[in-house]
Parts: C-alpha cells; structure tokens; sequence
C-alpha cells in the first residue's frame, strides 16, 4: 500500500489526521521500531515494514 504525503484522513469527529505525514516519519523511523511495531505495520500493507 502507498500513502502520498499529502494524504489526509477526516475522522467521524470531523477532526484530520494527516495520515501520508504519520506514514513517512514510520518510514524514515523503520530502524528503530520495534520488531512487534513493523509487524503491525506489515499486517496493514506497508510493504517496507517487512
């Protein structure tokens, strides 16, 4: 799965979550996450989280 940065997700609250920025500080953090973290990354279809 890919997320362009720019992506941004509205929440049933109307609040936003700027979803494509969160995935990219996962992305370039990947070294130091935790083996149980990039599990549930992968488990999502982050396929660099593998």
């Amino acid at each position: 799965m890919k997320v362009p940065r720019g992506h941004v997700e509205r929440l049933e609250d109307r609040s936003e979550v700027k979803l494509g920025v969160w995935v990219m500080n996962q992305k370039c953090r990947r070294g130091k996450l935790t083996a149980d973290k990039l599990q549930h990354l992968a488990g999502l279809g982050l396929d660099w989280a593998e």
